[in-house]
């Protein structure tokens, strides 16, 4: 299973080298919103509204780096992996590969809204790091969304329209643990019992996918 894993993460890794044009839009996507947001406020932000833009462009830019995950697979491909792998196999390839994405669309976004909107953090580590298991969480849902919405038609906007209500408890948790990186002090084992919630959603949406992605592979 880990090298099927493995040569599927590879081929979804080469095939995101060779269209770039799909990064780099994501990429001036995340730049000139950022940049947008920079020009109309006449200063830098505080802490809270710092925070819920950061999240709010968290999820926009989850959706457009996630959503042709399954959508840019034909169906002659996907009848060619039907052939050579299991769906467990496929899927997991596909949580990896989104995830190490959206890590990736995690640090350049928090990098330019330092540049550009100012540090209100107290602790810029702590935040990096909710930050990176933020965008795990939100990667992980819309991976599941997106092959769900691969099978209806390809209708991308069919991946906001369902994972705007699952994502939506997972978005409040994850501002509510970043308030931490701004020196909200939380009582004991609060800030903890937050970082365990999130996890087990994140390995609640894992095992959610491995066990209903095989049904929509026999479709």
């Amino acid at each position: 299973m880990i090298r099927q894993v493995e040569a599927l993460l590879k081929k979804d890794i080469l095939l995101e080298f060779r269209q770039k044009h799909t990064f780099y839009g994501i990429l001036l996507y995340v730049a000139a919103t950022i940049f947008v947001i920079y020009l109309s406020l006449p200063d830098s932000p505080d802490a809270q509204v710092w925070n819920s833009l950061f999240w709010v462009i968290q999820l926009f830019v989850c959706v457009n780096a996630v959503a042709k995950s399954f959508l840019q697979e034909s169906k002659g491909r996907m009848l060619y992996f039907y052939t050579i792998t299991s769906p467990i196999e496929f899927i997991i390839g596909k949580l990896v590969f989104n995830t190490l994405l959206m890590l990736l669309m995690s640090l350049i976004s928090l990098s330019l809204f330092l540049l550009f909107l100012g540090n209100p953090t107290i602790n810029i580590l702590q935040f990096v790091g909710i930050s990176l298991l933020g965008g795990i969480g939100i990667s992980l849902v819309f991976t599941l969304m997106s092959a769900i919405a691969a099978k209806a038609q390809q209708n991308a906007a069919l991946i906001a329209i369902l994972g705007f209500p699952v994502i939506l408890p997972q978005l409040m948790l994850l501002m509510r643990l970043s308030k931490a990186a701004f020196a909200e002090v939380f009582r004991d084992g609060a800030l903890f019992q937050l970082v365990g919630l999130t996890i087990l959603m994140d390995i609640f949406v894992i095992v959610l996918s491995i066990v209903l992605f095989p049904y929509l592979w026999k479709d």
